[in-house]
C-alpha cells in the first residue's frame, strides 16, 4: 500500500524527519510518501497558520488522488484541513493529533500533551473537546520552543520538552504523555527513556492505523457530510478546484 504523508509546512528538512520516521514504523511492503506544499508558512503555530496550511494539505490529497495512494497522514498536530481532506477521497486520512489521542488512552487512564508554545495549547485542547478526549487528558504543556527548533537548535529542543515531560509525570497524575508536534516525531524513544513514561509520537501512531483500515478495507464515509464536495465553479488562485 502507499501511504501519503504529508507535512503541512514548508519546511524541507522536516519533511525528511517525518517521512524517515515514518517509514522505520511502516510494515514491510507499504510504502511511505513523505511531502509537503510548495507554497505555504514554513511552520505552524497558530490559527492563521493552519488556515493558510490547510490549502496546501488539499492540493497533496488531489495530487495522492491521482497517483492513487491508500491513505493519507496530516502530520501537523493542528490536524488542519482534516475533514476537507477527507471529503476529496475515499482513502483513510488522519491526522496526529486525533491518532496520538487514541493510542494513548489503549496504554493509559490518564495522558499530558507536550506541545510546542503556549498559544498552541489551547489549539490542542480545543481538539481534544472536539474528538471526545478531553476526559483523558490532564493537562497541555508547552515546552516553550518554536518549532523550528527542532531543525535548527535540536538539542536545546529536546531539552526543554524532556524538562516539560518529566513536570508532566511528577504533577499530572498520567500514566502517558503525547508528543503535541509532527516536528518531533524522531524523538519519541529518546524521550520515552529520559522521563520513564510511555510516549506517543502522532506520526508513527497514525501510519500504524492508517496501514489498518486500509487492511481492513474501511474507507471514508460517502454518505453525509464527508461526501465528495458538489460540483461549482472557483474564481481567481482557485479556479482549478472547480468543475
Amino acid at each position: 500500500m502507499q501511504i501519503r504523508v504529508i507535512n503541512p509546512n514548508t519546511t524541507a528538512a522536516m519533511t525528511e524527519t517525518i517521512g524517515a520516521t515514518a517509514r522505520r514504523v511502516a510494515a514491510p511492503g507499504t510504502q511511505i510518501v513523505a511531502c509537503n506544499p510548495a507554497a505555504g508558512p514554513v511552520s505552524i503555530e497558530s490559527h492563521f497558520d493552519e488556515a493558510v496550511a490547510a490549502v496546501g494539505v488539499l492540493e497533496e490529497v488531489r495530487r495522492g488522488e491521482s497517483e492513487r495512494a491508500d491513505a493519507y497522514v496530516i502530520a501537523c498536530f493542528g490536524d488542519p484541513g482534516l475533514l476537507a481532506a477527507r471529503e476529496l477521497t475515499r482513502a483513510p486520512v488522519i491526522g496526529i493529533a486525533e491518532a496520538a489521542f487514541h493510542l494513548a488512552t489503549l496504554i493509559a487512564t490518564r495522558f499530558s500533551v507536550v506541545t510546542t508554545l503556549g498559544r498552541t495549547t489551547i489549539i490542542a485542547e480545543h481538539l481534544l473537546q472536539q474528538y471526545g478526549f478531553a476526559h483523558h487528558c490532564r493537562r497541555v504543556r508547552a515546552a516553550e520552543i518554536p518549532v523550528l527548533d527542532l531543525e535548527h537548535d535540536p538539542d536545546a529542543a529536546l531539552r526543554r520538552i524532556v524538562e516539560e515531560g518529566r513536570r508532566a509525570k511528577a504533577e499530572d497524575g498520567i500514566g502517558a504523555i503525547v508528543l503535541g508536534c509532527g516536528g518531533m516525531a524522531d524523538l519519541t524513544d529518546t524521550i520515552a527513556e529520559a522521563v520513564g513514561l510511555p510516549v506517543v509520537e502522532g506520526v508513527t501512531a497514525a501510519v500504524k492505523l492508517a496501514e489498518s483500515l486500509v487492511s481492513l478495507r474501511l474507507q471514508t464515509s460517502k454518505y453525509g457530510d464527508l461526501d465528495f464536495p458538489r460540483p461549482k465553479t472557483f474564481t481567481g488562485p482557485f479556479c482549478h478546484f472547480g468543475a
